[in-house]
């Protein structure tokens, strides 16, 4: 039996807010639009083939209620520098500039998108280990 993560869909209160963001900004690429009755959606894919999707829903007013079960969504890239500099040059609200960490062999940056979730950029810079964090040695 194979299983295999497809997409992630998330509220967004402006889709097409949302939609100039993860397209122009940070580069995905739409498939298609899902319209109904009680709210519309628009899906998006990167190189990888993951996907997102962005949905309105028509009765929903007011700012999007994060609560605590989603953190973060995370993006590969082979340029985390230059994604993030295309970020603030779009007036993306930054979180942290890009930083490559001591633990892991990666380049990690954080904004918010025009909902308020937060996005990881990742670059690798090599295979990360089965075990790895400033944690790992007990």
């Amino acid at each position: 039996m194979k299983v295999s993560l497809d997409q992630y869909c998330i509220n967004v209160t402006d889709l097409d807010a949302s939609v100039r963001f993860y397209e122009t900004v940070l580069g995905l690429e739409s498939t298609h639009r899902i319209e109904t009755p009680g709210f519309t959606e628009v899906v998006l894919a990167g190189e990888g083939g993951g996907r997102i999707q962005l949905a309105r829903h028509h009765d929903q007013s007011g700012p999007i209620d994060h609560g605590n079960g989603f953190w973060k969504l995370y993006l590969d890239t082979d340029d985390c520098e230059g994604l993030y500099k295309r970020c603030m040059d779009s007036g993306v609200e930054s979180v942290s500039k890009p930083e490559r960490l001591e633990h892991w062999p990666v380049t990690v940056a954080f904004v918010k998108d025009p909902d308020g979730y937060l996005v990881e950029f990742v670059q690798h810079h090599g295979d990360t280990p089965a075990l790895s964090g400033p944690g790992r040695d007990g």
